[in-house]
């Protein structure tokens, strides 16, 4: 296979990594009757993004690879947000929980 034509492979996969995230939010609020943007959504972004920012790279585009690049710090930053609210509601539900087999043990 030519190389260019692997090239352009690369970026329609991570161009439609990156667009399908509109499909799983969409699909997740018309689920919920409410706006919402669910997780996975993050995902896809992230994966979307990396694959669009090689492509960027191999094409040595500098907007692309600037767009691409703190595209992507932000995505991951807002995955971050959401596995930490995660994890300390996690922790809440941990200390209630074993708050109350306190209050039933006494």
């Amino acid at each position: 296979m030519d190389k260019e034509i692997m090239w352009l492979i690369v970026g329609f996969t991570g161009q439609a990594l990156f667009s399908a995230r509109f499909l799983i939010q969409w699909l997740a609020s018309e689920r919920e009757k409410r706006s919402i943007i669910p997780v996975l959504f993050w995902y896809f972004s992230i994966f979307g993004g990396t694959t669009l920012f090689i492509y960027a790279l191999h094409k040595q585009d500098p907007v692309f690879i600037f767009g691409q690049g703190t595209g992507l710090l932000i995505y991951c930053r807002n995955l971050y947000f959401v596995i930490r609210t995660k994890n300390a509601l996690q922790g809440e539900e941990v200390q209630l929980a074993k708050a109350s087999l306190h209050d039933q043990s006494t």
